[in-house]
């Protein structure tokens, strides 16, 4: 299994915030690359799972295919089924 100590001390406190609370946070936690990255990878894994080609969604979000490879492996591991 994963070290996942961190990942999980962000969950529960995320969790324990509201949604106006949590975009302060991630706004002031992360950097403005930073939340474009996660607004990307959050596009990709709705396009994968839309059906959509890796190379189409490489060329829509703007980013390698190596980083939609990432997100269409994740997918395959069972993650993401809630999005």
């Amino acid at each position: 299994m994963r070290k996942q100590t961190n990942v999980r001390k962000i969950a529960k406190l995320l969790a324990s915030l509201s949604e106006d609370e949590i975009v302060d946070f991630l706004e002031g936690f992360l950097s403005p690359k930073e939340l474009e990255s996660l607004d990307n990878r959050l596009k990709i894994v709705k396009l994968l799972k839309q059906g959509y080609s890796q190379r189409q969604i490489a060329r829509e979000v703007g980013v390698g295919i190596a980083t939609v490879t990432r997100g269409s492996n994740m997918i395959r591991e069972g993650h993401f089924d809630y999005v």
